[in-house]
């Protein structure tokens, strides 16, 4: 089956050496504290690219559709971090954060202004960590029967945010190849 167009939290079968009910505990913190640190990427880059693309059908989307969601998404990985007694690392968050602004120095084929290879990269960065975290979501879906505080989750439902998320980003980062590559 084709994991692209697999149904969200589909399982597959294990290899046969593996015991596909244990996931070792230890690492679901270091999981989790990754993606939360991603998250804190994404949420950084989605507005700086929404401030940089202000006053174009771009920059709406991503002010008003997309950041309010990278930004909810973040906060339910947290609540989710939380309810499992898990706090943020907080080098991994500030590594995150510090990272993002380093990105801007990047060179980008102009000197001082904004460039169309700047927003292509913007784009393809979102929608590289919206495919991770569906990845986390189809993931956590898979072992939430192994834990209670994550049976009541809906974590499909946030798959399939995550996949409507990618769709609708897809137009505008196609439109900005376009424009950067000509």
């Amino acid at each position: 089956m084709d994991v692209s167009t697999a149904p969200a939290c589909v399982r597959f079968a294990a290899p046969a050496k593996e015991n596909p009910l244990t996931v070792p505990a230890r690492l679901l913190p270091i999981y989790l504290n990754d993606h939360f640190a991603g998250a804190t990427f994404g949420v950084q880059l989605a507005r700086r690219a929404s401030r940089r693309n202000a006053g174009t059908e771009l920059g709406t989307f991503l002010a008003d559709s997309l950041l309010p969601e990278i930004v909810d998404d973040r906060r339910t990985l947290r609540m989710l971090m939380g309810r499992l007694g898990l706090r943020p690392s907080r080098g991994k968050v500030a590594a995150a954060s510090f990272t993002e602004k380093v990105g801007r120095l990047k060179p980008n084929g102009e000197l001082r202004r904004y460039s169309p290879l700047s927003r292509l990269l913007e784009l393809e960065g979102l929608a590289a960590g919206i495919e991770g975290k569906r990845a986390l979501w189809l993931a956590l879906c898979e072992v939430r029967d192994r834990d209670r505080r994550l049976a009541d989750v809906d974590f499909s439902g946030l798959a399939q945010r995550a996949q409507s998320q990618r769709d609708r980003l897809e137009q505008f980062r196609l439109v900005a190849a376009a424009e950067a590559l000509r």
